[in-house]
């Protein structure tokens, strides 16, 4: 990789080994002016323990450059299907770094801590507010902790009544990976329900897999097609006949704020992912939050703790049939601060703002680029689209390429490959935090991508080129991957890009 012109010591694939001068220090310790403690023995020292030496000048350019490479909510569009990768207003990290939140230590009595656990109790009424459920506990930490607590309650319900042989859930075709996973960790076996020619779940395929050892099936509304199921409440409705439980995989739910009510739909269980539909950090693996809210016959099996009002304050209890605690202490409370300063700041009219343009966002997207790239579902979606590039990999053109090509046009490449039901997909979710021009750079690279792919096709299958590293052979990266430095040949190749 040459380097950047002008600005030596920047190329973006040096290392700080490769910028490394000998002699040349960051710091300068004063004299010791204390007795010198005696060395460990000598089969714990190093004859030689090499490490860069650089200037505190170039110390710092090296890591600001490098943080010049990370791709980020800040620095451009997002279009990740099903993570709502949105905008994250400033103002909740504010309040997240209050002192009074910030320092607060798990272990503080109730009485000094009536103002953290105002929030929590707080956050709870928002929270079931919002879905129309009866209550709510906050202790997951992550979207599949939360569905982890949701089924647990299912197989709790069962058990508590004496229903025991209910050893089977439900997942439709077009779930996220999480849910089956889900299901098996909590002791089920997986049956598959598959989709219809609209995208929605097969109901008579449905009906058939209704028996008595099944003990409930987890939705995700709208699914992962981008689609609102609207049989949903006939969906619910023959679960119930049969004893069965309806779990909702609230990933979703930034399409539907103010709109509609998982409660009212027939969900018994569901979880939110607070880092999703409220706006709270997200990516680079967490941090998280999955709370979970439940209608009035699971109360009682909600993940411990939960906050209530008693004796006239407000007190960390325990549910009388808890499935128990789901992690330490009462959920990542850094991130429920967040969310709840977004509820909040919003208001009910805001949260209502944000599903209506979330959804007119991917309609437009939607509207924008069918005529360029194939929709297996031809529908109004929700709050994101699952086109598929099968048209360009008839070119010889797959989803990957054009997914690297976008690179090159400064945009995030969206899910790709997912939901699986769909060949070639293109995941593309642009939230409501993106303008209207955001949206048409986005749908103009994405049609000369289209273009190139019947005129250039060579570009597309070398892409990207202008990224700091250039196309991987992924398998080998995968299989064989560097994980510590190494000094190149002074002969070696400059690479491209």
């Amino acid at each position: 990789m040459a380097e950047t012109p002008g600005r030596p010591g920047a190329a973006t694939g040096k290392l700080l080994f490769d910028v490394s001068v000998p002699g040349r220090r960051a710091t300068a310790f004063p004299a010791c002016d204390v007795p010198e403690s005696p060395l460990p023995s000598a089969d714990l020292l190093r004859d030689d323990l090499r490490l860069p030496e650089l200037s505190e000048g170039e110390v710092v350019r090296y890591f600001t450059h490098l943080s010049s490479l990370n791709y980020s909510i800040e620095s451009g569009m997002y279009p990740l299907g099903s993570c709502t990768m949105k905008y994250n207003p400033k103002r909740n990290e504010d309040v997240a770094r209050m002192p009074g939140f910030a320092w607060a230590h798990p272990l503080t009595p109730a009485a000094s801590a009536q103002g953290a656990l105002q929030v929590l109790f707080d956050l709870q009424q928002c929270l079931v507010n919002i879905t129309g459920m009866a209550g709510a506990g906050l202790a997951p930490m992550a979207g599949a902790h939360g569905e982890l607590a949701g089924v647990l309650m299912i197989r709790a319900y069962h058990d508590a009544r004496g229903d025991t042989g209910r050893r089977k859930i439900l997942v439709p075709d077009s779930a996220h990976g999480t849910n089956p996973a889900t299901a098996a960790m909590a002791g089920y076996a997986v049956v598959s329900i598959r989709s219809d020619v609209h995208g929605n779940c097969d109901m008579e395929h449905l009906r058939s897999e209704l028996r008595p050892d099944v003990a409930g099936m987890m939705l995700t509304q709208p699914n992962t097609l981008g689609l609102f199921d609207t049989q949903i409440e006939a969906i619910a409705a023959a679960l119930h006949q049969h004893g069965a439980l309806l779990y909702g995989d609230g990933a979703n739910m930034n399409a539907l704020l103010g709109r509609t009510k998982p409660g009212a739909m027939g969900f018994d269980v569901m979880h939110l992912n607070l880092h999703k539909t409220f706006s709270t950090p997200h990516g680079g693996g967490g941090p998280g939050a999955g709370p979970v809210v439940a209608a009035p016959h699971l109360l009682e099996y909600l993940p411990a703790p939960i906050v209530e009002h008693r004796e006239g304050s407000l007190h960390f209890a325990v549910p009388a049939n808890s499935i128990g605690p789901m992690s330490g202490f009462a959920g990542n409370f850094g991130v429920l601060l967040r969310a709840y300063a977004y509820i909040r700041t919003l208001g009910a009219d805001g949260l209502r703002e944000v599903a209506d343009n979330a959804v007119l966002n991917a309609n437009y997207v939607r509207s924008q680029l069918t005529d360029v790239y194939a929709l297996k579902h031809d529908r109004p979606c929700m709050h994101e689209v699952v086109l598929n590039g099968t048209r360009q990999k008839a070119k010889g053109v797959n989803t990957l390429a054009i997914a690297k090509r976008l690179i090159d046009y400064g945009f995030h490449p969206p899910t790709i490959y997912f939901p699986l039901i769909v060949e070639e997909a293109l995941m593309i979710e642009p939230t409501e935090t993106e303008s209207r021009e955001t949206l048409d750079a986005f749908i103009a690279a994405m049609r000369a991508i289209a273009e190139e792919t019947e005129h250039d096709p060579e570009v597309m299958l070398s892409a990207p080129h202008y990224a700091p590293v250039g196309k991987l052979d992924e398998a080998t990266a995968a299989r064989r991957p560097y994980l510590r430095w190494r000094p190149e040949p002074a002969d070696a190749p400059v690479a491209d890009g």
